[in-house]
């Protein structure tokens, strides 16, 4: 019995250092959050002017840091924390890098980079991804460490022994906020989501973290973003009437009004 505890302790141990080797290529707790403070604190992002949280995912899905801009964890919306979470998984299991799609596809062997915001339209009712958001839950066990029917110490929430890290979370959000992380050659590696002003807002310092991260070499990428290709996963707006012309539209947000001449304002992938 104590040889078999024994070897499902080390099993334990090997597939947690094999989930934390996952994230060895990937910015740091500290890099993430000096990079989530920057991008949050440019001009032009809109939004409510609150703090924000960001998560980032390996490739595999599991966890590698969590960050927030405020103080502590009280000063953003808690609800928040998990929701960044969730974009970065959405955003990574939804994407692909180039190279590995068949010559046959719809983007070649470009790959296809797929921003949660892009989600929007066609997980609506009638939209041709309706349920998606349904589809891989969030592991609340893995979002609050639930041991004894008791959560994890808020207290460390957003720090590097956030205990959302180290694990698989899970779920799909389908709002802005949620972004493919890439690394030369276009070759993913992950997902970055931010989350805690509007989901507008969310997409567009998501997208600058990206840039100050030096993750989104998406040059040549496929997306759905078919008015310009050197921003392929951006958001789109262009809903009228309920209904999106590209079938991939984000609507508009508060502090946004016409959104679209704001877009210009993002950098540009590399």
């Amino acid at each position: 019995m104590l040889a078999g505890a024994f070897i499902a302790l080390s099993s334990a141990t090997a597939s947690a250092h094999g989930r934390q080797n996952s994230c060895s290529n990937l910015p740091s707790w500290s890099q993430l959050r000096s990079a989530l403070i920057g991008a949050r604190g440019v001009a032009g992002n809109n939004g409510l002017g609150l703090h924000m949280w960001a998560t980032i995912v390996a490739n595999d899905g599991t966890v590698c840091a969590v960050a927030f801009t405020g103080s502590d964890y009280r000063s953003q919306w808690l609800a928040s924390r998990v929701i960044s979470a969730q974009k970065a998984n959405a955003a990574n299991g939804l994407s692909l890098s180039k190279g590995v799609t068949p010559s046959g596809s719809a983007v070649g062997t470009n790959g296809l980079a797929l921003s949660t915001a892009n989600l929007y339209s066609a997980v609506q009712p009638g939209g041709s991804l309706f349920g998606l958001q349904f589809s891989n839950p969030v592991d609340p066990d893995a979002a609050y460490e639930q041991r004894n029917g008791r959560p994890a110490d808020a207290a460390t929430f957003g720090q590097p022994n956030d205990p959302m890290v180290g694990d698989a979370i899970g779920g799909v959000n389908v709002f802005g906020g949620g972004l493919a992380l890439y690394g030369p050659n276009g070759v993913k590696i992950g997902g970055i989501g931010v989350s805690g002003d509007t989901s507008c807002t969310d997409h567009m310092v998501a997208w600058r973290a990206r840039h100050s991260l030096n993750l989104d070499y998406l040059s040549g990428v496929g997306g759905v973003n078919a008015t310009d290709a050197t921003r392929p996963d951006n958001i789109i707006f262009d809903i009228s009437g309920g209904a999106s012309a590209s079938g991939w539209g984000h609507p508009n947000c508060a502090g946004v009004g016409n959104g679209t001449p704001v877009l210009s304002t993002l950098p540009a992938v590399q």
